[in-house]
This record gives C-alpha cells, structure tokens and sequence, in this order.
C-alpha cells in the first residue's frame, strides 16, 4: 500500500494529502451539506472562506437552555425550554398579523408566534413538542416568538443546553454555523504540544483540539476561562515566536558603519537654539548606536505631540550625510511633507530637496538626476521616494514618518532602495504597551518622554453643549485678543442618523458671528481647497478654522491656542490627545475645550476627565486601548486586538507578556526550531498563518 504523498513508481497509487493542516485551509465548501449561499454569509460573518475561519470565530457569549419549567412555573423575560402539545393554530387574518399557535401542558397554556410560518403540517393539533426560546408575555399570555428551537419531543436532545452565541450577519441562522463547526472540530487533527509541559500543569490547560471544541461546542455548561485562555495563549504565542524569528532576521542584516564628526549637527542645534532633552539625547544614543554597528538599524521612534522627534530625525540623518551618505525622509501626504520640508530647511545647514507626486516635469527630472548622481544629499517627500523610477547614489537612512501603519513585510523592505539602508519609524501616537509587543515586536524602540523646553502647559477643560453661549464668549474674547482657534466637529455634512454637529453647519453659524474670519477644511473637500484653508490659517488671514480630523496630524500654526472639539465623547482618547495637540506649539498660553452631550455615560465621563486632567500620551494610549480595544495599530479599525481572534486585548495582556518571554527562552535555546517542541512550534506558526517567520525558518 502506498503511504508517500505521491509515488511515481506506483501508476495505481492516487496522491494522498497528509499535511495535517490541509482540510482546516480548504474552502467551507468542502464541508459536507455546506453549499455556496450558507458558505458565502458564514465568509461575511468571520471574515474568511476557509474552514479555519470558521473555527476561529469565537462565541460572543453563551445561552443556558438547561432552564425546563413547566409553564406556570416559566416566566417571561427568560430563556427557557418547554415541553408542550400543540392545541390549535391561529391563522392570521391579514399578511401583517402573526401566525399563533396554542400549546399546552399540565400546568397552563402558551403561544408560539410566527411571522412567516410554513410548518402547519409538522405540527398538528396532538403533536408533542419541545420549544426552546426567548419567553416574552403578551396580552396577560405567556409566548414565544419565533423560538430558537423546535422539535419532536422524541429529539429533544437536539437542543443544546448550553449554546455559543456567536457574531452573526443576516440570513445566516446559529444552526447553520453550528452544524458547520460540528464537521470543522472533526476535522481537527491530534495536535503536537508546543506548550513546556510545566506551563500546562501549572495553569491546567488542556490540549488544543480539546480547548477549541469546549468554546465552540460546550456540553454540559459553559466552558471554563482556561479553555480561551489556552486558545489566546496558542495565539499569542504564534505571534511573538513570529516577530522573535523576523527581529533575528533584522538583526542579521549587514549594514554599514556610518560614523561622523558631528559637525552638521553643530550647525542643526546651533539653529535650533535649544538643548536636546534628555529623552532626546538617549534616543539618539540608542540611533548612532544602530548607525555605528555593522547590522541594520530598524527602529521605532514614538513620542508625543511637540516632543520634538523631527530633530532627532534630523540629526539622524546628518550622522548619515556626515559619513558621504545621502538620506530621506518619507510622509504619509504631501501637506505633512511639505510642513517637514519647511522644517528641515530652517534648520539644516545643507539645502533639502521635496519630492512629491504633484512635482513633474523639468523640476522633477532635476531631482531625479540629483538623487542618483548624489548631489541631493538630503530629500523629503511622499511615497514618491520610493517609487521605481526613483533611483539613489547610496541611501543610507530612511525616516518614516508614520501616520499609517505598515506591515511588519512592507517595514522590512522600506530600506530597499539602498544595499544596506538604516530605517528610523516615527510616529506621533503613542502606543500602548500591548500593541508594541503584538504589532511591532520585531523593531528597537525608543520613546520621546518629555517636551522641549519652552513649551507650556494645555489647561483642558469640559463642557456640556448645553454651555454653548459661554463658549462662543469665550472664543469671541480670544479672537479680539488676537488668538487662532480650531474648532473640530465629528462630520462634514448633517447627518440625520446621528444627531452631532456638522462642521459645514458650524462654519455657517459661526461665520454670521464673526464674519470672514471664519474658514473651512474637511476631508470632502478637492486637495486644492483643503489646502488653500490650511495655508490661509497658517498666514492668518482665517483666525477661526472650522475642520474635521484632517487637522489631527500635518498642521502647525504656533499662533493657534484654543482647540474647541465638538461632541468630544465620540473621539477616541488618542485622537483627542493627538487633536489636543495641535494647539500649545507657540509661547502663549493654550486652551482646549471639550464640549460633550449634556448627558454621557460613566465610559465616556471617565475618558473625558483622564484627558482633563492629564497630557501623558503614553498613559492616555494605554487607557484608550483599555476601554475601546487596540484596532488597527494606528489605523482604522475601532477595537480588538489587531491581527488576533482568540485573543482579547485586555484580558489577555498578562498572557501575551508571558508569551513574549516564553518565546524568547524558547529561541534562544532553539533558534532553528528544530527540536520536538521546536518542529511543534512550526506547526502553530502554520496554524496561525505567520507567513513571513515560516518564510525566515525555510530560508535558514
């Protein structure tokens, strides 16, 4: 008999899959019964099309139908089932009455009720049933509408008593998911451990296959918290064995030494006028560390709004220009580009080049020409830098500036337009310590903790919008005393599904209050109008700017001090934090107001006074992802912790700090994965789909 996967040898022999993981990656379709229309609304509910994705689709919560009164006993505003025998239907008179149907039991009598029935003839009037659902009352009468569950009294053990409720979209019934996931769970093969023998003992952790089908298909009651805590482990530690094999990748990268003599930084600070501070100066240590070493420098440069991460950027790159080099510095748009080259210009003593996509012709052959002959030493501009045609002399440092998020792939290959580029990535939202080990594990880090001399404090203060009168008093003074106000408004246009303000409404008002001083700029509007509001509120010429969030990052009007935001409890903290900044860049004292519903709930109050009474953005990161989940690491998702489906950012986080050291001893004592636990391990980068550390393992 023929055990290889295929045997030429054989012309008999048909080819055997014996990859254990093959039938969890195949198509929903391959599971029996499970045509394209149900495989095509359980794809929209878990967001894959595979069998894993099934099985990765975790309960929200779980229903208990162990509750089996008997009628009298039942009451309503519970979930109960009820063994019962059908008396009559109730035909519905008209299409917009429901379809009733009156059972009983020894005790009393109930209604089932239906609004689009076609069962009459599987329940005649005799039939005994059991019903399991929702009790409600009615008119003095016990129902039940639209049950959950319903079958023959003889198949009562079809219901479940205890049953996973899981996210759902329309059309697709608990029925259906649950009889796919019967077949996916068998399906499940019999796991290696990849877990240290000791760990399982200590937190009484089953095997996996185990774990998995206690949460999809619990029995007898709800399943333990040890069972997701085992899957979110497993997870967890997909993900830092992953990043823990790509940082060792990184850090194997050749690089070249690149040391100066600091003399263009002379110049740079001499410009500046003040002192590094001292987050500054250690972040920079820790950058011409990188940049001294033979390997590759990846590293992440995070500091609040105004914490000066531009200067260090700089300095960065003159250690570069320094060494016969050439360096750039990459923004997500073109505005935030230009507001780098500004900048740059003022302060560097060689001259800087923009490169942008809306530069063409003469002015962009010249620097092309510059750039690859290596007389542009220093350039900033869009992802135009990096696009085919642009070529470099000897690139030797990038500079990020990340609004958007990158993948840990697209990180690695930032540096691709030189041999041995160095990559510094800065970004202006802090991160929480969560997201750092879940989404940038494979990067050095260094945080920006403090803000430049000379910067005053924001008094921050709340608002309900029942105090408006006052507020427009108070932007009306500030106005007359020569101040730039931003007033920020959740939405463009009024909506009529949410009641907030609008910030073309709001423009409207407040122009009849204080004329044409008062612009506009908003994410609908063409580039050229947005910017030309922007510029406008740069030179002056508007002295209240009405906006939406295109004012959070790329803005920078030192003369601007009062920040009023506009139905604040519907922003999140590190938005509001980031649109908080944009104000307290000048010598002036600064103000941000922040004008809630006159009603909010404690969630709400409680991120808004954290706001008010502190300007901590690291601690501010923490809590915002405490109370609405990681999302996308600076990206758009709103909650979850991003990349994960077994795990939750917050009960899970002392696991995944666990997970970062196990994977850590784990490599350091197995860096090949090569041994029995190790071969495992492979097996779970597998399972959890880490592509680009399977790719590094392969690779040796």
């Amino acid at each position: 008999m023929c055990r290889t996967s295929y045997n030429r040898a054989h012309s008999g022999c048909q080819p055997v899959n014996t990859d254990p993981l093959a039938a969890l990656f195949a198509p929903l379709t391959s599971l029996r019964g499970m045509g394209p229309v149900v495989a095509g609304l359980i794809q929209r509910a878990t967001g894959g099309e595979r069998v894993i994705d099934l099985l990765f689709h975790m309960p929200e919560s779980y229903l208990d139908r162990s509750a089996r009164p008997t009628i009298r006993a039942a009451r309503p505003d519970t979930v109960a089932t009820l063994a019962v025998e059908v008396v009559r239907h109730e035909r519905p008179a008209t299409s917009r009455q429901p379809w009733r149907i009156i059972v009983k039991d020894d005790t009393g009598s109930a209604e089932l009720v239906f609004f689009r029935f076609t069962r009459e003839t599987q329940m005649p009037p005799g039939a005994k049933l059991v019903v399991s659902g929702k009790l409600d009352l009615f008119n003095g009468r016990l129902t039940i509408p639209h049950p959950d569950h319903l079958v023959p009294a003889e198949q009562a053990d079809r219901i479940p008593l205890i049953e996973p409720v899981w996210p759902m979209t329309a059309g697709l019934w608990p029925r259906q998911v649950a009889t796919g996931l019967a077949q996916a769970l068998d399906l499940l093969p019999g796991f290696p451990e990849w877990h240290d023998p000791a760990l399982l003992q200590r937190e009484k952790w089953p095997p996996f296959s185990e774990a998995l089908r206690a949460v999809q298909a619990p029995t007898g009651e709800p399943p333990p918290r040890r069972m997701r805590a085992r899957l979110a482990y497993d997870e967890l530690l997909a993900g830092q064995v992953a990043q823990a094999v790509i940082r060792g990748r990184v850090r194997a990268r050749s690089g070249q030494p690149l040391i100066g003599d600091s003399r263009l930084r002379a110049v740079a600070m001499q410009r500046f006028g003040l002192a590094l501070t001292r987050s500054q100066q250690q972040a920079l240590g820790e950058i011409d560390a990188d940049l001294a070493s033979p390997r590759r420098m990846l590293r992440l440069l995070q500091g609040d709004v105004g914490s000066g991460k531009t200067l260090v950027a700089l300095l960065s790159m003159l250690r570069a220009v320094e060494a016969g080099k050439q360096a750039a510095l990459m923004a997500p748009t073109e505005v935030l580009a230009k507001q780098h080259f500004r900048t740059l210009t003022q302060l560097c003593p060689l001259p800087v080049a923009l490169l942008t996509g809306s530069i063409k012709g003469r002015e962009r052959a010249r620097l092309l020409r510059g750039l690859k002959d290596g007389s542009i030493q220093i350039v900033v501009g869009t992802h135009a830098l990096f696009q085919d045609a642009v070529e470099y002399r000897d690139l030797a440092v990038a500079v990020i500036d990340e609004q958007h998020r990158f993948g840990v792939t697209q990180r690695l290959n930032l540096g691709a337009k030189g041999e041995r580029t160095d990559v510094l990535i800065m970004t202006a939202t802090p991160i929480p310590r969560t997201l750092l080990l879940t989404q940038w594990g494979e990067m050095d880090v260094s945080r920006l903790t403090e803000k430049p001399a000379g910067r005053l404090p924001i008094r921050t203060t709340l608002h309900s919008l029942g105090t408006m009168p006052t507020v427009l008093d108070g932007v009306a003074r500030k106005l007359d005393e020569g101040a730039q106000v931003f007033w920020v408004c959740p939405l463009v246009a009024e909506s009529e599904a949410l009641d907030v303000a609008a910030a073309e409404d709001r423009c409207v008002d407040l122009r009849r209050l204080f004329g044409d001083r008062v612009g506009l700029a908003h994410g609908q509007q063409t580039p050229e109008q947005r910017d030309a509001a922007l510029a406008a509120f740069a030179a002056g010429t508007i002295r209240l700017l009405v906006a939406t969030t295109v004012v959070e990052v790329g803005v920078d009007v030192p003369q601007a001090s009062v920040m009023v935001i506009e139905h604040a409890e519907r922003f999140g903290l590190a938005q509001l934090h980031q649109l908080r900044g944009r104000v307290g860049r000048g010598s002036a004292a600064s103000f941000c107001l922040l004008l809630h519903e006159d009603w909010v709930n404690d969630t709400a109050r409680r991120r808004l006074t954290l706001l008010r009474d502190t300007d901590d953005g690291f601690l501010i990161a923490d809590e915002d992802f405490r109370l609405r989940g990681g999302g996308d690491a600076l990206g758009t998702r709103q909650a979850g912790l991003p990349g994960h489906r077994l795990a939750d950012p917050v009960e899970h986080e002392g696991l995944l700090h666990m997970a970062h050291r196990d994977a850590a001893v784990l490599l350091s004592r197995d860096p090949k994965l090569e041994t029995a636990r190790g071969k495992a391990v492979r097996l779970l980068l597998r399972l959890f789909e880490r592509t680009a550390a399977m790719r590094t393992l392969a690779a040796g």
